[in-house]
């Protein structure tokens, strides 16, 4: 039958509600931990950071990540992708299965526009080949978009076997829909809604999700279902929907 596996990329805007009116970590920290996921794909997540006077109170002693893993998920990896004088933040990989290794790879265009790509690898009990994460946050600018997808293609050609299941999450920023040349035409690699339901799921602004920014990539694995959460308490979270996803392996 194989290896169910449950899976979530969010967004999380650095822990505040869109427009950055109010600090939510800890509701995120709540509804996260209720989806009952495997692997959660983070973007836009603190690692160190100097909290405001507005923030101090309930902002975590520790890095971010850690605490949104907290006791759900033992195992995580994080990448910053932008270093300030106050604290970075960029992506992490939560997961309830160790890492063999993980990597950040800087896919940076611009010097102004720190990006990357958080690469880990994992053995998931029950199967027999190890199973490859990339988590991802694209810049803002379409040339910049093809700059670091061409990166992003060749990592996985050359780093990632072919007979290795892969699953690609993140903010893709990508509402043009462009990713598709690079992904599926070349590398086989398929997208989960538009595999089920026939379109890429609409993400963002979560107030009234129109464009569909945020993906969960796959290859070497079998697709079971997805939901977009953009209804109840995550409206009052991030200014994205989280995308959730079940597979087969």
């Amino acid at each position: 039958m194989g290896t169910s596996l449950r899976v979530l990329t969010y967004n999380v805007h650095k822990g505040y509600t869109s427009g950055n009116r109010r600090f939510v970590l800890d509701g995120m920290r709540r509804l996260i931990a209720g989806t009952g996921a495997d692997l959660v794909f983070l973007q836009e997540i603190h690692g160190r950071k100097t909290p405001g006077k507005r923030e101090s109170g309930a902002w975590p002693e520790q890095p971010h990540f850690e605490y949104l893993a907290d006791s759900a998920w033992p195992h995580y990896a994080y990448g910053r992708n932008a270093i300030y004088r106050e604290g970075d933040h960029g992506n992490a990989i939560l997961s309830k299965f160790p890492f063999v290794h993980w990597e950040n790879i800087n896919i940076a265009i611009f010097p102004r526009s720190s990006r990357s790509i958080l690469h880990g690898v994992i053995e998931v009990p029950g199967t027999d080949r190890p199973l490859h994460l990339l988590c991802v946050h694209l810049g803002l600018l379409e040339r910049e978009r093809r700059g670091q997808l061409h990166i992003l293609s060749e990592r996985i050609s050359s780093r990632i076997p072919s007979d290795e299941p892969l699953i690609l999450a993140g903010d893709f920023n990508d509402w043009r829909r462009r990713a598709e040349r690079h992904l599926h035409d070349s590398l086989g690699v398929d997208e989960l809604f538009t595999e089920l339901e026939g379109r890429h799921a609409r993400s963002y602004p979560i107030w009234q999700p129109l464009l569909a920014m945020d993906r969960i990539y796959y290859r070497g694995m079998a697709p079971r279902g997805c939901e977009v959460l953009a209804s109840g308490e995550w409206r009052s979270l991030s200014d994205h929907a989280g995308l959730l996803g079940d597979f087969r392996l």
